[in-house]
């Protein structure tokens, strides 16, 4: 009976520990990318912000400000909610602290205390008077803190102690409770005892398994009401190549109806951001535009139809993109076994590429794990002969740091493509997909937030604040005047490893997709 009671008190103790694994849900707008990366303009100076959001909430989230403009004397932040009454009038916010290495840039914490869709309000004060922008800041719980191991140790011989205890004492309270002073327990007695430690044993055992079934029932409903998970997304294809998508219901977002919401909006122009992307070398990318069906569905989700192109068979790792109307983005994610489909030809904002397989699995690697550099401005040469160069440099990228990556378009002899177009609005997309798939980021020259979130931050924003700092996200690097044929993206990769970006411009009405490999060390 020792030996059981001590199984069971184990068991409760590894679902105490345990429950944070079960429960580990690291999935966010983006999927595995959940940091902020902006840059944009605060009146008169140029801003580069990194937060890097807590993995619970309430919890604390690191601000990193680096101003490409001089002459910053003092920068605050706050974070509010993007829509609703606060919005409009913040409170006082927390001064950042400015380096004594480098007075251009500021650092400090703040406290997210609340799920939903935030945004950072930064007032900047300086030798050109004063600025403000917003930034969307996404906050949500991702996974629980586990316990420490040494406590875990500790609670489990004190359980262990205060059972044993119990048992022996009730036990005992039988055997010799009516026994007279200073006289020993006869077999009666002893026999009576035996039966009670028994029973009491029984009850312990009991109070403990109830006690298992009682925290796993509440940490279950408590992870389904505090860790953020993207609703489920049901892909079918019907006969004549046509896709359906299917949004479930989120009990996580219908919890929050004030604070996330569940209607959409579009983000630069379009209510679904559909990315098709080939297992598992990622040789074929679809990046398209599915249409809202309005009322085909009693229960009143969300379906979306788009008629697929000409898709080679294989098996598609699905990506979808859509915004809330309080700014609060979700990318949902599936997978569909496709056939050979002879679909229209690609219209409109649609595009697609094609890229040999990508080197290797999530267990390999493309470059040197603990190379000191990487090839020098990889060029992806397009099917009518155009380049994209990128920019890279021969320094390694590091996971956790922020990073500019900087693109270009030119002819076959290396001269400057002049007949750029915006494309939906900028200058460029990119998306950002490791080898494994568990990272992927659909980020703008402006970073990593969705486009339609930063434009309901900006709306209380003061005057000549916020925003892209130039047109139509043309962006600088760190004050440097843009070309024409360029585009920039601010962003952190979010862990080590293999990655495959497919990095999108527009010219003479033709979307050009590069795609290009690389590998993020530790």
């Amino acid at each position: 009976m020792r030996g059981s009671r001590a199984a069971v008190v184990l068991r409760y103790i590894a679902a105490i520990l345990g429950i944070s694994v079960v429960l580990a849900s690291p999935v966010l707008a983006h999927v595995g990318s959940p940091d902020v990366y902006f840059q944009g303009a605060a009146g008169p100076y140029h801003l580069i912000v990194t937060v890097r959001t807590p993995q619970m909430i309430p919890g604390i989230a690191d601000v990193e400000i680096l101003s490409a403009t001089p002459g910053i004397s003092k920068i605050t932040v706050v974070p509010i909610y993007i829509v609703g009454p606060g919005a409009k009038y913040p409170p006082v916010g927390d001064l950042l602290a400015q380096s004594k290495d480098d007075p251009q840039f500021f650092s400090g914490k703040i406290w997210l205390m609340e799920s939903g869709s935030w945004q950072i309000r930064v007032q900047v004060e300086g030798a050109q008077g004063a600025g403000e922008t917003g930034v969307p800041v996404i906050a949500a719980a991702r996974h629980t803190l586990p316990m420490e191991k040494s406590l875990g140790v500790l609670l489990f011989g004190l359980m262990t102690l205060l059972a044993l205890a119990i048992i022996s004492i009730v036990g005992a309270a039988r055997r010799e409770g009516t026994v007279e002073p200073g006289q020993s327990p006869g077999p009666e007695q002893s026999r009576r005892g035996r039966f009670v430690i028994m029973g009491a044993a029984v009850v312990v055992l009991a109070i403990l398994l109830f006690g298992n079934w009682w925290w796993n029932s509440e940490a279950i409903a408590k992870a389904r009401q505090m860790i953020y998970k993207a609703p489920p997304l049901t892909v079918s294809l019907e006969p004549g190549g046509k896709l359906v998508l299917m949004m479930g219901d989120s009990t996580w977002h219908k919890t929050r109806p004030e604070t996330v919401m569940t209607n959409l909006i579009p983000d630069h122009g379009y209510l679904m951001h559909l990315f098709l992307i080939r297992e598992p070398g990622m040789d074929r990318f679809f990046h398209l535009h599915p249409r809202l069906q309005q009322g085909v569905h009693p229960e009143g989700k969300n379906s979306f139809e788009i008629e697929l192109p000409a898709i080679s068979a294989g098996r598609y790792q699905v990506f979808a993109d859509v915004v809330r109307e309080s700014g609060f983005p979700d990318t949902m994610t599936a997978e569909i076994d496709l056939p050979e489909i002879s679909g229209a030809a690609l219209s409109g904002d649609n595009s697609e590429a094609d890229a040999a397989p990508l080197s290797g699995d999530a267990g390999e690697v493309l470059l040197t794990a603990n190379s000191a550099t990487q090839t020098e401005n990889p060029t992806s040469v397009l099917p009518d002969g155009i380049r994209m160069v990128w920019e890279h440099g021969t320094a390694p990228l590091v996971a956790n740091h922020f990073t500019w990556m900087r693109f270009r378009l030119e002819t076959a002899d290396g001269k400057p493509v002049l007949n750029m177009e915006p494309y939906m609005g900028m200058a460029g997309h990119a998306e950002i997909v490791r080898s494994d798939r568990s990272v992927f980021a659909h980020i703008h020259p402006d970073g990593s937030v969705a486009m339609a979130a930063l434009e309901l931050a900006q709306k209380n924003a003061s005057p000549g604040s916020g925003g892209p700092s130039m047109d139509p996200g043309m962006n600088m690097d760190m004050g440097m005047e843009p070309k024409a044929n360029e585009v920039s993206f601010p962003y952190g990769f979010p862990k080590a490893g293999v990655y495959r970006l497919f990095v999108q411009m527009k010219h003479g009405g033709k979307i050009e997709t590069g795609v290009f490999d690389t590998q993020v060390v530790e």
